[in-house]
């Protein structure tokens, strides 16, 4: 699970300092990930796993390697979204946005007072909660709750527009980690279709 040394929360810091010491000192992050799609009862929906690169500012690579197999890259000015079973690329400015808030949020920048509310929840499943409620009248999520535990940073829950919530489970956490710049990079396979997005 994802941990600073020493760990964080070690000398009782709240869920607000855990949060900004996080994003402070967090520069680079590669960790495996499970994620569950949920809907507005809570039941799970879709499963999927793979494994997370992050470069702040901007820069983030999610291969995503089950129920199937999806790159999403971003080279901080572009962002590619490769599906194999389609065999299809969509190429589209970051300045866009994503429909993802945990991407855009985790390897974003400036300040998180100025982009969102933030609330200290109460503790449960032995973690520290804080929640982060999107300033923007138009967001692609209502609400993004961190919970921290004994390794830190553990479980992210993003609430949609439609009341589902995307769980993200982390693992295997490297924090500032020297990371390739290619990995940041995408090359189309050949003979797959190239959508390209400029507006």
């Amino acid at each position: 699970m994802l941990g600073m040394s020493p760990p964080a929360g070690a000398q009782g810091e709240s869920a607000r300092e855990r949060l900004a010491q996080f994003f402070e000192q967090v520069r680079s992050l590669r960790a495996s990930f499970e994620q569950t799609l949920l809907d507005e009862t809570g039941e799970p929906v879709q499963d999927a796993a793979g494994t997370v690169w992050l470069q702040r500012p901007g820069k983030f690579r999610w291969d995503y390697a089950t129920p199937y197999e999806q790159v999403i890259v971003s080279d901080g000015a572009r962002v590619w979204v490769y599906d194999a079973d389609l065999a299809q690329v969509t190429v589209r400015p970051q300045a866009q946005g994503l429909d993802n808030g945990a991407m855009m949020l985790l390897s974003g920048e400036g300040s998180l007072e100025a982009q969102y509310e933030i609330r200290e929840l109460e503790s449960r499943d032995a973690r520290q909660w804080i929640e982060l409620v999107p300033r923007a009248e138009r967001s692609e999520f209502r609400r993004v709750r961190l919970g921290f535990g004994s390794h830190g940073l553990e479980v992210m829950e993003l609430v949609d527009t439609f009341g589902q919530t995307t769980r993200l489970r982390f693992n295997d956490v490297a924090l500032n980690p020297k990371i390739a710049p290619s990995r940041f990079e995408f090359t189309p396979p050949e003979g797959v279709d190239v959508i390209r997005s400029s507006s």
